[in-house]
């Protein structure tokens, strides 16, 4: 199995992981500026961007993300997680020197409006109507600060995962890898967004309450891809961080 993944720059290494609702693109805001002072990698997850959907045994995001860092020499890197990729980046946190988690979720129980959204992007695709169940994620991921532009390619990058997806036959067998906040040794910036979902702003309010070293950032601007809403900004926010 290949995983695609990219890097640019030079000096301490930064691991890009990107939402379930896009893929590695959704650093472009960010690769330049992070590539002239980092060497910055990114990696499509299996079923995303230019990674097929197959595995020939059960198989995790973070162990293959892993293995990517593996065949490149990194043992150790500041990882930056966005929704999705931050439960990666603290399944492999014990590599990290540093933790950057852009709206993480959490184990608290699911709040109604997350149930409904998930209810509604399952019957779409039940329903095999992959580009109506895109946009309901553009609708529901990305805050105000977004552009047309923006929303265009956050639906072709869902919707192409969508399809990869559901074109899988047999459809893989993945696992997630345990992890525990409170032994977490790395410092983290945890970023909650004041237009997202409730359950992710109050997820990223109790992953900065149990995380040993970390310090709550709460965006008034921000829905729940603020890489993606002000590229610039989250790209200024990286650097001065990391």
């Amino acid at each position: 199995m290949t995983i695609w993944y990219e890097e640019a720059g030079s000096g301490d290494p930064v691991v890009l992981l990107a939402s379930s609702a896009a893929d590695a693109g959704m650093w472009d805001g960010q690769w330049e500026a992070l590539a002239g002072r980092f060497r910055v990698i990114r990696a499509d997850y299996r079923g995303f961007g230019r990674t097929p959907y197959e595995a020939a045994e059960p198989y995790s995001d973070a162990g293959d993300v892993l293995e990517v860092l593996g065949a490149l020499g990194v043992g150790r890197a500041a990882l930056v997680g966005s929704s999705y990729g931050c439960r990666v980046a603290l399944q492999l946190s014990h590599l990290a020197d540093r933790l950057v988690l852009l709206n993480p979720g959490s184990d608290l129980p699911a709040t109604p409006d997350l149930k409904e959204f998930g209810a509604e992007e399952n019957r779409l695709l039940e329903a095999g109507d992959v580009a109506a169940a895109a946009e309901l994620n553009a609708r529901t991921w990305l805050g105000p600060e977004a552009g047309a532009a923006t929303r265009e390619r956050l639906v072709a990058m869902q919707a192409h995962a969508f399809a990869m997806q559901l074109a899988a036959d047999p459809e893989p067998s993945q696992f997630e890898p345990d992890y525990v906040l409170s032994a977490v040794e790395a410092p983290a910036l945890v970023v909650g967004g004041a237009h997202d979902l409730p359950y992710f702003q109050r997820s990223a309010r109790h992953v900065a309450a149990e995380l040993p070293r970390a310090e709550l950032l709460e965006l008034g601007w921000a829905g729940h891809l603020p890489a993606l809403e002000r590229p610039r900004e989250i790209a200024a926010l990286l650097l001065d961080y990391l």
